[in-house]
Formats: C-alpha cells, structure tokens, sequence
C-alpha cells in the first residue's frame, strides 16, 4: 500500500472499464484522483461506485482545448498538483473498409483519440509537478493494422509519435511519457466492435479475437489497471519513451 501516496493522478476516460478500474487502484495506494469524462450518465454511476472523498470528477470533452483547460484548473484547485496524467480517453469509431468509412465518424475518432491526447500534453504537461509520469491509452492496434478499423489503428499508432516527442520534449523535468498497447479487453468498448463487426454473431468475433491471444482469453480492465500503476508509481522512474504490450502475447503469436 502507499505507492502513490501524496500523488494526485487526473483520468481522462475516466468512467469507462479501464480508467474505473485504474482509479480504484490508484486510490487503493494513497492517490488523489481527477476522474474526468464526456458522459454526464456514467460520472453519476461512478460516483456512486467510487464513494471517496480523494475522487473530484469532471464532465469535459478532451478534444476541446476549452475543456482541457477547464479540467486542468479544476484539478490543480482541487487537489493543488498533479503528479500523474493519464490520456485514456478513447473512442472506437465504426468496423467498415477505408473505402467505405464515414468521414464524420472518422473526423470524431480522430478528435477524441489523437486531439484529445495532443491537448492533454500541451497543456496539462506543462503544470505537472516534475518527475511526473504520462502515460497514454495506445492498443495493439497501435502496433498492427486490423482490416475495419482504419479510423482507429491510425489514431492509436499517432499517439505512439506524440509520445515519443512528449518524453524527449520533457525529459529535463524528468517527467516520463510512455503508451500503453492492450490487446482485446472484456470491457464495453469490445462488446460494441464485436456487435458491429458480426451483428448476428458478436460471439464468433469474440471466438476469432481470443483465439488470437496465446493466453486465451481477454484481459480484465483491472489488469490493465495494474500495469498503469507501475508506470504512474516510482518504480518507473528511468523508464520513458516507450511502448507497453499487455496483450497476452497477441502481437507475438
């Protein structure tokens, strides 16, 4: 216990499967935490789940630069620092060829998941406390290109670039900058891609994405979880600029 003690940690995608799971982790080991979110429905719902007087939540749009500095001032009033960013805020788009994809679900995708983490550095970076630490939201689909997904893939592997210029960028102020790359989570986001790849058979995709997972089977957001707080704690001290697989071995199959 106390591996973040007096360390204040800001979540963005903070109500979904994995920054909920993060945030029980981060607070279980001394934390003060920012959750911040775009859907008002499921704040309400982790507040009731997160009853702690350490969580401050905050309803922003990461891909706005006016929300990210509305929930940059709300976290630094609220807890006075801010030691730990996570960028995980994330949305999957639609499963269609590039032929055939929506440009305005394309241009969403693009805001939320490449804007909304270029935001978050240039301006939450910058007031972080120094030996910080960064870490972002990539996915094995920020490694390797999976057919349907083109809106997606090319937003998780241009989050790896901005990582890799953050961590040179702020390496003086010994503040790490590191993605880490999930393979398939038994989360909602994965329910939706499966609905949306097979409507009449979401259960064969889950069938075909775990049988390409050596482990077989999905990780838990808790797992994830687990690997973000060794990043966000002092364990991580000399590791920057680098990408984190926690895939079951999907990408070495």
């Amino acid at each position: 216990m106390g591996r973040l003690k007096n360390k204040v940690a800001v979540i963005t995608g903070g109500t979904g499967g994995i920054g909920l799971a993060t945030a029980n982790l981060f607070l279980e080991q001394g934390a003060k935490v920012v959750l911040v979110d775009n859907n008002k429905e499921a704040i309400e719902k982790s507040r009731a789940l997160l009853d702690n007087k350490n969580v401050s939540y905050f309803q922003a749009d990461v891909s706005k630069k006016e929300d990210t500095i509305k929930f940059l001032n709300h976290s630094l009033k609220t807890f006075g620092k801010i030691d730990i960013f996570f960028a995980n805020a994330g949305i999957e788009g639609v499963s269609r060829p590039i032929a055939d994809y929506p440009e305005d679900i394309f241009d969403k995708v693009i805001a939320v998941n490449l804007k909304g983490v270029w935001l978050g550095c240039q301006y939450v970076i910058p007031k972080m406390e120094e030996g910080g630490s960064v870490i972002i939201t990539s996915s094995v689909a920020g490694l390797k290109g999976f057919i349907g997904l083109g809106a997606y893939v090319a937003t998780k592997h241009a989050v790896v670039g901005v990582m890799k210029v953050a961590a040179a960028e702020n390496a003086t102020r010994k503040i790490r900058v590191n993605t880490i790359h999930p393979g398939p989570v038994d989360n909602d986001m994965m329910r939706r891609i499966e609905s949306d790849m097979s409507p009449e058979s979401p259960d064969a995709v889950k069938d075909g994405f775990t049988a390409a997972v050596p482990f077989g089977r999905y990780a838990t957001s808790k797992e994830i979880g687990e690997y973000a707080l060794f990043l966000a704690s002092d364990e991580s001290k000399f590791i920057t600029g680098c990408t984190h697989l926690i895939d079951g071995g999907m990408l070495n199959a």
